[in-house]
């Protein structure tokens, strides 16, 4: 007898634990916290991790190894750019000290979303203020060009 289970497919709307993992490690993983929820198509995961979602029953548990590249496309070098202090200060708290390793989020130019970029390099502190000149940021999602594990479990699917 064939499963009733619902299956995702496109629209879904699905409760679900996932992890994300490259080869340094998690990125994102909520096993051992609340479940994630969210809508199939809506954007929230990359369309090749969405990909493997479609066709999963409810209660599934599955692990996907996406080859380099594949889930968050390839790193883009001009994604590596030096943001100005002045542009910092006017973005947030003029006071902030940018450590490499940092997520700083920006908001897009129209301002209805956001991205973040990870510091990379302080530059220099020309002006003797205590906070460099231009922050090197690299705005390449943390897993672009590399090979990811997706693991998920679907507890709900809607």
């Amino acid at each position: 007898m064939a499963s009733s289970a619902p299956r995702v497919q496109p629209g879904s709307f699905l409760t679900l634990h996932y992890r994300l993992a490259g080869p340094a490690g998690d990125i994102i993983n909520t096993f051992s916290d609340k479940p994630a929820t969210l809508t199939v198509g809506s954007g929230e995961l990359s369309p090749a991790v969405e990909q493997r979602l479609l066709g999963l029953e409810e209660g599934v548990r599955a692990s996907f190894e996406i080859p380099a590249g594949e889930a968050f496309g390839d790193r883009n070098p001009q994604m590596v750019q030096w943001v100005a202090r002045k542009l910092l200060v006017q973005m947030g708290d003029p006071h902030e000290n940018y450590q490499p390793g940092d997520v700083v989020s920006f908001p897009t130019p129209d301002g209805l979303g956001q991205y973040a970029g990870s510091v990379q390099q302080l530059g220099d502190d020309q002006d003797g203020d205590g906070h460099p000149d231009a922050v090197l940021f690299d705005f390449n999602h943390p897993l672009a060009g590399q090979a990811v594990t997706f693991e998920v479990q679907v507890i709900g699917v809607l």
